[in-house]
């Protein structure tokens, strides 16, 4: 009796696994295509991605540049006061202004004072920052800021030497001295 029922159960099992294999088996096959279709869209979107990312970036380096035209250039009259009033008008600071325009704090000074007049290629910055909004002035200004932090080197920290009574003296002068001795 126990074969008969062991023979019966592994019928059931056989023909159980064959009906679900037959109904499970359109779902896979269904499956697979739908995971191709979205492997190969989800490669079409990266590919848009990347071409949609590599387009804002063109558009933005477009963009941010200041610069104006010649004629406007030669059209513009910067005084000192108009230099300033351009700045206080943008909030911005001479700091920021000599970032903007790649000159010091002491040339926009300068400029301000009346001393020295920007170059042409500085009045052509300056004639496109009164283009500018504040808004996309700080946008540049943190651009700018990005870059400056990426181009700064990183300053060694120097160690003080101390000793019994001795003043504090840095490690980097007693290697020169004892380099002096050899």
């Amino acid at each position: 009796m126990g074969k008969v029922e062991s023979t019966i159960r592994s019928e059931i099992l056989r023909l159980a696994k064959r009906e679900v294999r037959g109904f499970f088996l359109p779902l896979k096959r269904e499956m697979r295509a739908t995971k191709l279709k979205l492997s190969a869209i989800s490669k079409r979107f990266g590919l848009l991605d990347r071409l949609a990312r590599e387009k804002m970036r063109e558009d933005e380096s477009k963009k941010l540049r200041l610069e104006a035209s010649p004629e406007e250039v030669k059209a513009s009259r910067f005084t000192p006061a108009r230099i300033r009033k351009l700045r206080k008008k943008l909030g911005i600071s001479q700091r920021e202004l000599g970032i903007l325009t790649g000159v010091t704090i002491g040339a926009v000074g300068l400029w301000e004072k009346g001393k020295f007049r920007p170059s042409m290629d500085k009045k052509s910055m300056l004639v496109a920052l009164r283009k500018l909004r504040k808004r996309e002035i700080r946008r540049i200004l943190a651009g700018k800021a990005q870059e400056m932090e990426k181009k700064k080197p990183r300053a060694r920290k120097v160690k003080v030497a101390r000793g019994k009574g001795r003043q504090k003296r840095p490690i980097i002068a007693r290697a020169r001295r004892a380099r002096r001795k050899r």
